[in-house]
């Protein structure tokens, strides 16, 4: 299993910065390499760039802890186990540092998530305040 974890000091308050993060069915609104995605706050559905679906669980969506955890349970990949999990930390003076970690199987998908991830968090940081 491969663990991937990527990091981004954003300069936004960790509140509002939690808010876009935990909206589980709306990551599609900046997360690049998902082009669509439907659902509520316990599942949701991501359409990726090539049209590919996966059916995700979201596992936890802590507000006090600001840690948004979920795990792919389906879908068009070939994913044997999958768990994302964001922690969105307070770094003083109105900053958060957001933490992205996932561990995922196959380790042959590890290089496509992860630059995916990376994408995601520079977008992030650039889309939330």
């Amino acid at each position: 299993m491969a663990t991937l974890r990527s990091h981004a000091l954003i300069d936004c308050a960790p509140d509002a910065v939690w808010k876009v993060v935990s909206d589980a069915p709306h990551i599609s609104d900046w997360f690049p390499a998902i082009t669509a995605s439907t659902g509520d706050h316990k599942h949701r559905t991501v359409t990726l760039e090539g049209g590919a679906q996966l059916e995700e669980e979201v596992v936890l969506s802590d507000p006090q802890l600001r840690r948004f955890r979920y795990r792919v349970v389906g879908g068009d990949l070939s994913v044997d186990s999958h768990l994302g999990t964001i922690d969105v930390i307070d770094a003083g003076g109105g900053r958060s540092l957001v933490v992205y970690s996932t561990d995922i199987e196959p380790e042959t998908l590890a290089e496509t998530f992860d630059q995916a991830i990376a994408e995601a968090l520079e977008n992030l940081a650039a889309s939330v305040c």
